[in-house]
């Protein structure tokens, strides 16, 4: 550990939200990565800006993370800081029709607080494993809805080290794409439009989007979610189960049988094991059907 370097992060936030050579297997729904040099737990937009500035100033790597839910981290781990964006800044808060959310707190739990407040629009977000923050950079949708469909503004920490908002018509958000990913910005908080609506029709609605995934998805192991970009005019499950890869393994990872748009750690499967299962199903169905899978997951360290 950089002695020098920790004496001026210790200045940022307190000891108790730093941790040193943290398991990144404990903040990634895959369950899998090796040790950060650095992990830690800012509270305010302040302090976020403050540890990236430091991070430029000594030279030392960073990434910004969620809940973990769209990434997989090497073995090796990372050399740099991670800095999570999760539970200390997870607050929602609901104005009328309008709630606003800091970038940590999890897309079920703003779909709770929309249902608590009769609000109808952020139903198709309930069950995306994500937190707000991830879902702005990706416009991240699920059964017909998308981000963008709901987002008014957002906040963000620009390369600059600046704080800005960015207003709805400024997002430019396509398919898993906006102006933020585009830009890497930093999102820290954004704020929401919704509707009024009755309580018992979301209930409703929010109950059969769960029943159909628990139905469909593998939500019963360690995942990322859908692991592959939807190709243009195709579904990319369809192409993993017409290639045959239905329940195909490279060790403890697997395709799921339940739905092959999905890669799970089905016991205890390394990062490594995950990415080459993942390389092997895009070899394939491109050998197939000449379509290339990208993956909708994100890599970080060395593989």
């Amino acid at each position: 550990m950089n002695q020098d370097f920790y004496k001026k992060l210790i200045k940022i936030i307190p000891e108790e939200n730093i941790s040193i050579d943290e398991p990144m297997k404990l903040h990634t729904t895959f369950r899998a990565g090796g040790p950060a040099d650095y992990f830690v737990l800012p509270r305010t937009k302040e302090e976020v800006k403050d540890l990236i500035s430091l991070c430029r100033s000594e030279d030392i790597p960073y990434y910004i993370v969620g809940n973990g839910s769209n990434l997989l981290v090497s073995d090796k781990g990372y050399r740099g800081m991670i800095i999570q964006l999760y539970k200390n800044m997870s607050q929602i808060r609901v104005t009328d029709s309008r709630i606003t959310v800091q970038a940590g707190a999890l897309l079920s739990q703003i779909a709770n607080r929309a249902l608590e407040a009769g609000l109808t629009g952020f139903e198709f977000a309930a069950g995306i494993p994500g937190t707000l923050g991830g879902a702005c950079v990706m416009n991240a949708g699920a059964y017909g809805g998308e981000m963008k469909d709901v987002l008014e503004e957002v906040q963000v920490l620009t390369g600059k080290g600046e704080f800005r908002r960015l207003l709805k018509d400024e997002l430019e958000m396509g398919y898993r794409t906006s102006v933020i990913a585009e830009n890497n910005y930093i999102v820290l908080e954004a704020a929401l439009a919704l509707k009024e609506g009755d309580k018992e029709i979301i209930k409703k609605r929010l109950d059969e989007l769960r029943e159909k995934r628990i139905s469909k998805q593998p939500l019963e192991y360690p995942s990322a979610g859908s692991t592959f970009k939807r190709p243009e005019g195709y579904f990319a499950g369809k192409l993993i189960e017409d290639t045959g890869l239905r329940g195909f393994q490279v060790g403890g990872a697997q395709v799921s049988e339940k739905h092959c748009g999905f890669v799970i750690n089905r016991n205890q499967a390394s990062a490594s094991e995950i990415y080459e299962l993942m390389n092997q199903v895009s070899e394939r169905v491109e050998e197939r059907f000449g379509v290339r899978l990208e993956p909708e997951v994100k890599k970080l360290g060395e593989f």
